[in-house]
This record gives C-alpha cells, structure tokens and sequence, in this order.
C-alpha cells in the first residue's frame, strides 16, 4: 500500500518507516481493544521511502476501510520515544490538517491552520475553537447568539427537545437530519447465570419498549439490529431479521412465560451499571431508567448504579462487571469492526463474553469473502442470527439534527469522530 501524499509529521516529512513504525505499535501495544480491526496482519514490510507492503495472514477484505478508520493515524517514532504514553496534550503531533496551539483542560481548545497540510489549500479556515460547555441549555444560548458556528450538542446537532423552538427563532439556520451510526443496547455476562440461558435473554428484549424510549427521551430514531440503522446499507430493518424479529416486539406476557420457561417464574434481582460520561448525557442514563421500569414489570429488578465515566470505561466497557449494563455500543463506519470485536471470543472488547462458534465462523467467512454482496448477505445473516440468541438486546439508533449557520459553507454532517477533518474542508462565507 502506498502513501502517495507526503504530508508533514513533526515538522518533518511523512516517510514509510513512520506508518511501519504505526502500526506494528498498534498491533503490539498490550491492552489495544481495537487491535483485532487488524489481527489478519503478519507483518509490514517497507518497499521504499514512501511506500509500505500489508501482508497478511489470511484474506481480509475489510483492511483498506479500516485503514481509513479515524483511530488509524499515523504516529511519529519521536514523538513516542518523547511523550510514551501520547496522553499529554503536547503529544497530540500529526499529519492533521490543524496544529495544537492553547489547551485548557475543561475549558477550550485552540488549533491553528497547518500550513504544511498535505491536501493542497486545505484547511481553509485559520484556526478551529473546541469550547467545554458543560450546560446543554447555555451552550444553546451560544449557539442562538451565534457565538458557535454548529449546533452546541453531539456531532454538532441540536437537541430534539429544543429543535422547534430553535427553528421558530432562527429560521435561517441549516438544519439536516440523520440516524446515529451508535446502536445502544442493553448486555450482559452471558457467561454467567441467568444470562447464559437464551430464553432469560430473549424475556429481556420482549420486556423492553423501545418505542417509547426512543419517543420520551430521544425523540426521534428507529429500533436497530446489532449494526445501527444508520448505517443503512449493511443494517436490514427488523422485519428482514427474520426469526429474531418477533423478540424486538414489546411483549411483557411474553417476557413473564419464557421466565417462567426458565425456571425464574417470579423473576430475579440484578443491577444495571451505566454512566453519564457518554455523548448525551443525561439522555443515556433517563434511558436507562425507563428501561428499568419496563423490567421491573415481568419481575426483573435491575437496580441502576450510574459510574464515573472513566471508572465504567475501566471496568464495565471492558466486561468487567456482573449483572446487566446499558450504553451505547460502537459507532458502525463499517460492519466488521462493530460485530467482530463484541462477538469473538477472547476479544477485549466482547464486554458480553460471548462464545457461540456459529458466529465465530460467520464472522471469520466475511472476512475473507472478496464479492461485495456475497458479503452483505452473510453480515445480514450474522444479524439474524444475533437477533434469535439476543447475546446484546439492541434497541435503537438516535435520530439527530446537524444544524449550521449559513455561512458555514462545504460542510454537511457525519458520523465519524474526525472533527479535524470535516473542519479542514470547510469555509466560512461572511
């Protein structure tokens, strides 16, 4: 694979030993949950200055992708050797179209145009403003007074609860919706009892409304199989789940009988750890309360613990918790990286612990099936399947509304977290 841009990194050019030295990093860094997104790799060779060979242990057909995943930069061997960890804010040195100028934690964060940017003309604004705004209600106010340029809340939206107020007062403003790529969920060890027995699974998915979810707290959306809807082309809608389907239905008798099936006719105690930490807020956790409510109707008593964020991403994230957990799951930029991490066994990210050869050998034939739709066909079926064993009740991707002033102009929204990137294409007409 060959870099053909050159781009600067460091004040230096961009050569192949810097992604050879990237990337054997990545795939040796002990506690790297994302490392299985390039587990097919043997090796990486350079061929010269500015190209590098992938050799691989199998077919994977998925690599160009996920070599464009956001999380793939490249790292210098001197910034590492400097900075070791990369946790310090003055370790953030890339080929990123901005430069790190000003942190400060909790308040902002000032970047300024990299003038050695590799895509010509680009970035075309001087510099990008991050502003911490912890009140939803006074970064709104911001935003109406025009001291932001794009909507206060995630990935520069606006708050459903307050999109018709803002469009009657500000009626010139942009405005485009779109479905999360984030499908949420409700998992569990299914490596323990009661979890381990599929019918306790499925009466979790019948007792939950997901409807009324979505229409008291998110608004807008629409129920989601194990890859968000959002991402549309690799996601079926739930009535081509076929089998599974009927276990999205809200059906508390039905939940009470495959119980009961069970041998826990009177239901059981648990708990349900979630945390405030994740984008929306307040949102994931009132989700999570009415998610409660609707188990506690077929007998289930989950008692909600709310941790610190960094404390949930330490332990719960990681499948180090017992009981039951509600989150948001992974953001699908495509299907492999969302479905192979939670599913096969010894992955750091499978917080369900979840062992069901089956899937295993699905997940690894996609893998290595070149035809594009003879692909697609097998991840819907992966999905079907899922949605029969209910290992992750999944419940429903978000609607959001990106919305803009118009003088923003070449910008439209996305799901990736590549904010540098979607700043750098724009420009501001005023």
């Amino acid at each position: 694979m060959q870099w053909h841009n050159k781009p600067p990194v460091n004040g230096r050019e961009l050569v192949a030993e810097d992604v050879k030295f990237t990337f054997d990093r990545f795939l040796a860094e002990t506690g790297n949950a994302a490392r299985y997104l390039l587990e097919s790799v043997d090796r990486i060779e350079v061929v010269d200055r500015y190209t590098v060979k992938f050799l691989l242990k199998e077919p994977y057909f998925w690599l160009v992708d996920v070599l464009a995943n956001p999380i793939m930069w490249i790292v210098a061997p001197e910034v590492v050797q400097q900075f070791g960890d990369l946790k310090k804010a003055e370790s953030a040195i890339g080929t990123g179209p901005f430069l790190l100028e000003h942190y400060e934690p909790n308040v902002k964060t000032v970047f300024k145009r990299n003038p050695e940017y590799f895509r010509d003309g680009q970035p075309y604004v001087d510099g990008v403003e991050w502003l911490v705004v912890e009140d939803a209600s006074a970064a709104l106010a911001m935003y109406r007074s025009g001291q932001l340029d794009c909507g206060p809340a995630s990935w520069w939206s606006v708050r459903q609860e307050d999109l018709e107020s803002v469009k009657q007062t500000h009626p010139h403003l942009q405005f485009q919706d779109f479905l999360s790529t984030v499908s949420h969920a409700i998992y569990m060890r299914t490596d323990q009892a009661p979890f381990n027995d599929v019918r306790v699974r499925r009466a979790i998915s019948h007792a939950v409304d997901r409807q009324a979810i979505l229409e008291a707290v998110w608004i807008r959306g629409e129920p989601t199989p194990a890859i968000s809807r959002g991402l549309a082309e690799w996601s079926p809608r739930i009535d081509e789940l076929g089998a599974g389907a009927k276990y999205y239905q809200h059906d508390p008798k039905e939940a009470r009988r495959l119980l009961a099936e069970a041998g826990v006719p009177k239901g059981f105690k648990t708990h349900m750890l979630t945390t405030a930490g994740f984008g929306g807020g307040r949102l994931v956790t009132d989700a999570a309360q009415l998610a409660q409510r609707s188990l506690k109707e077929v007998g289930i008593e989950a008692e909600i613990k709310i941790q610190e964020y960094g404390a949930y991403m330490a332990t719960t994230d990681k499948g180090k918790f017992d009981g039951l957990a509600f989150a948001p799951v992974s953001n699908a930029w495509e299907p492999d990286s969302v479905l192979y991490g939670l599913y096969a066994p010894d992955q750091l990210r499978n917080r369900g612990h979840v062992n069901d050869p089956k899937i295993t050998a699905m997940l690894k034939e996609q893998r290595r099936t070149k035809d594009r739709e003879a692909r697609k066909q097998i991840i819907f079926d992966i999905q079907r399947y899922i949605a029969e064993q209910q290992y992750y009740v999944y419940l429903y991707c978000a609607g959001f509304t990106g919305s803009w002033y118009p003088y923003v102009k070449n910008y439209a929204p996305n799901t990736t977290y590549d904010y540098g990137g979607r700043s750098a294409a724009l420009w501001l007409d005023r």
